[in-house]
């Protein structure tokens, strides 16, 4: 069995985002030459989340919404903001969204359901984040 680890780094424009980045993992997949095993991706920051879901701006558009009823912005609401931070919405919209996928890896390919894409989460934006792809199998 071998193994390969790649980073793929993102600055986003808002402070919360969506990304789809399946092409950027499937770019790792084939630098890997890994043709049967798993895929791990998972965001190297408590405020960024990856998940699988469907690419539908009208979907995205319902998660921001749904996140923002869930854990509103605010800098009063939350005691790790005493700390000095302004971020604890987003800690907890990372635990909603989830912290990571793995996807199995099937003839050199991510062997997704029908409409499934990987897709980034920004929950605390505006600042360069990594996020971890690792690959493991034959």
């Amino acid at each position: 069995m071998k193994s390969f680890t790649d980073y793929l780094w993102f600055k986003t424009a808002q402070k919360q985002e969506f990304i789809n980045i399946t092409p950027q993992v499937e770019a790792a997949l084939a630098k890997s030459g890994i043709k049967e095993g798993l895929c791990l991706v998972n965001p190297m920051h408590i405020t960024a989340s990856v998940f699988i879901n469907d690419d539908e701006s009208g979907l995205h558009r319902d998660f921001a919404v749904w996140l923002e009823k869930l854990a509103p912005f605010g800098k009063d609401r939350y005691q790790h903001n005493q700390t000095g931070e302004d971020n604890g919405d987003a800690h907890l919209k990372r635990t909603l969204m989830g912290r990571e996928v793995v996807v199995a890896v099937t003839g050199g390919k991510l062997d997704f359901g029908p409409w499934e894409q990987i897709f980034y989460g920004e929950f605390d934006g505006q600042r360069k984040k990594r996020v971890l792809v690792k690959i493991i199998g034959e």
